[in-house]
């Protein structure tokens, strides 16, 4: 009888090397890795194993992480089944984190694909296999991080000599054999910079001033041909070059300071009065988000990790407040969050109540008030489609969030609520929300008791004779005279309505939807408060 023929076991093999030296000759790193893994294959072909003609190679990248061009490619071709075999020269090449391989592994045999190291032999499916591989692997991971401690000691040690390590080229200097020198053309623009921003203090006004004179960042040519720059300065660029001490002739390395190599461009009497102007602006940024009713700002973030900005828009006489993704600001929207634009009320009282929830049942004691509530215990609000994920920190811990310490792990709450924005229909003018009618806001409580007040001066002014016209009143407003009209019937509105609207148990409603439904008599009665309908009601 004919014996069964051996299945056929597609194999790959994977290459890596963590730096770019010696890949430009004829015969490197990579090249050897792959001939002894072909050599490897060839010896088992009596076992069905045939090598696949394509190239999984990755030149210059760290085994640290899974990011990796090839990698992935490989990692693609093996979940749609064209792979049996992944062959590598050794454990270290596929990954240095055992973390890593982990779910590499949990990958290979959910898609049953055998990997195969060549000069270390080991079988994964037995206990004995898996434990060679996880000691392997631990030893790999160490020698990553002997190298990393090695890399940052040697960077302490030559910061604290002022030597320049590398990274990005400040404008104003230019790297020659490892060393910073100084571009006069370039100098000149930073100190031109550095003064405007001195006269103007405002970063966003120093933008538009150097869009005026045509000052641009610096124009790079790329060893691919293609160039980068020269385009218009953006915030957080001027930010960190206004702030940048390499311009004194100093190196900064964790918090400190350390005379540099490189020659000074900037006085230090500049320097130093830019800083304090940074300074003062930044404490005037603090005391504005403090007193803005946006409690939530700096704080709150969507699920793609862009910070959320509030804003407000003025419709109708209401002022309405919501949080937008910066991405969507920037008019980055395939960047932005799955919701990137949220009603700030509705969103404020969900974070506030959990919030307060926390705070009371581990100190036993409610704030005072909504913004004391979210500066005690909340340190991030991440908005999901679905969820709000709320971070809580212990009180105790509010202050070092605040000046910038790391919170501990173990002092961190994370709070996940099921949240989904309102959805509203409109029916004669007046929004109602489909299940929980919203109440109004002080924004809006303000507008409308304001409202009310202007109408019952014009009134007033037309019995006394102050005023012969609405036309006359809406000159004297700035006003056109449709508009004088439309809110003069405001002045008629039922006292138990503005007792009502002044209690803040009244609905969301709009200026001019209560002066078109203003109802044309009332009389003075006791009733209960039922102004939750979203109607304006005689009572």
């Amino acid at each position: 009888m004919d014996k069964p023929s051996k299945k056929l076991l597609r194999c790959a093999i994977y290459t890596r090397k963590s730096t770019d030296q010696n890949l430009d000759l004829e015969f490197n790193s990579l090249d050897a890795q792959r001939e002894a893994c072909e050599a490897y294959i060839k010896s088992q072909a009596h076992e069905g194993w045939r090598l696949i003609p394509d190239h999984f190679d990755d030149g210059a990248f760290s085994g640290a992480s899974l990011d990796r061009p090839a990698l992935q490619q490989l990692l693609a071709e093996l979940k749609v089944g064209k792979i049996d075999v992944i062959v590598v020269y050794k454990v270290d090449r596929l990954t240095r984190s055992l973390s890593d391989f982990a779910k590499l592994v949990e990958l290979f045999d959910q898609h049953s694909v055998s990997f195969v190291s060549v000069t270390q032999s080991f079988n994964t499916t037995s206990s004995m296999g898996r434990l060679t591989l996880n000691v392997l692997l631990s030893f790999a991971q160490f020698e990553r991080e002997v190298i990393g401690e090695r890399v940052r000691d040697k960077i302490a040690a030559s910061k604290a000599k002022g030597i320049w390590v590398g990274g990005s080229i400040p404008l104003g200097y230019a790297s020659v054999n490892k060393k910073l020198v100084v571009v006069p053309e370039e100098a000149e623009t930073v100190r031109l910079i550095f003064r405007r921003y001195l006269e103007l203090g405002s970063i966003t006004q120093l933008i538009e001033d150097l869009d005026r004179q045509g000052v641009r960042t610096r124009n790079q040519k790329l060893t691919s041909g293609k160039s980068r720059g020269n385009i218009r300065f953006g915030t957080g660029a001027l930010s960190w070059l206004l702030r940048n001490r390499l311009y004194l002739g100093e190196v900064v390395y964790k918090g400190s300071i350390y005379a540099g190599e490189q020659p000074p461009i900037l006085e230090r009497e500049l320097f130093d009065a830019v800083q304090t102007k940074l300074a003062a602006q930044a404490t005037s940024r603090q005391l504005k988000i403090r007193t803005s009713a946006a409690i939530l700002a700096g704080r709150i973030y969507d699920d793609r990790g862009n910070r959320m900005t509030p804003t407000h828009t003025n419709k109708r006489g209401a002022r309405y407040r919501y949080y937008v993704s910066h991405a969507l600001l920037q008019k980055r929207n395939k960047e932005a969050g799955s919701l990137a634009r949220v009603s700030a009320p509705e969103l404020e009282a969900a974070v506030v109540k959990a919030a307060r929830e926390y705070i009371i049942a581990h100190n036993g004691v409610s704030p005072s008030d909504e913004r004391t509530t979210i500066e005690q215990a909340v340190q991030r609000v991440v908005v999901k489609a679905k969820s709000i994920e709320i971070h809580l920190c212990e009180a105790s811990d509010r202050d070092a969030v605040d000046n910038g310490q790391e919170l501990a792990a173990e002092t961190e709450h994370v709070i996940s609520l099921p949240w989904s924005p309102a959805v509203s229909t409109a029916s004669k003018g007046v929004v109602h929300e489909r299940s929980v009618v919203s109440l109004m806001s002080a924004e809006e409580r303000d507008v409308l008791l304001t409202a009310i007040a202007k109408a019952r001066s014009w009134i007033d002014d037309l019995a006394q004779g102050r005023a012969t016209s609405f036309a006359e009143i809406a000159k004297r407003e700035g006003k056109v005279e449709r508009h004088i009209r439309l809110l003069a019937p405001l002045a008629f509105v039922s006292p138990h309505i503005v007792a009502n609207i002044i209690s803040g148990v009244a609905a969301s409603m709009r200026v001019t939807d209560l002066a078109r439904n203003v109802p044309i008599t009332w009389t003075i009665r006791a009733a209960p408060r039922a102004a939750h309908s979203g109607r304006v009601q005689e009572v």
